[in-house]
């Protein structure tokens, strides 16, 4: 099992020179993607469940996505390639729409 990346490992995705003054939003734009990747898999259980490699690299991508496309809707951002890639196999529950 993998980790859930950290603010500084999407601050070296990001490119982003000086963390500290970006601790906060980095911090909440990385919860913002764990929360989308446990959602997209569907009745995570923060009990038991525990991300591998590919949903550790599906969080920092859609927190990179995130970052980049501030106002686009996590359910258009959910579409990209790679991390639909990422996800593949993972899925628990799927919505309909």
């Amino acid at each position: 099992m993998a980790d859930w990346p950290d603010t500084a490992e999407l601050a070296q995705v990001l490119d982003v020179e000086n963390v500290a003054d970006w601790q906060t939003t980095l911090g909440r734009v990385q919860a913002a993607a764990i929360s989308k990747v446990k959602q997209d898999v569907g009745r995570w259980d923060d009990d038991v469940d525990e991300p591998d490699d590919n949903l550790a690299q599906a969080a920092l991508r859609m927190a990179e996505l995130m970052s980049e496309r501030p106002g686009q809707r996590t359910e258009l951002l959910g579409r990209d390639p790679a991390y639909q890639a990422l996800l593949f196999g993972h899925r628990r529950s799927f919505g309909i729409g």
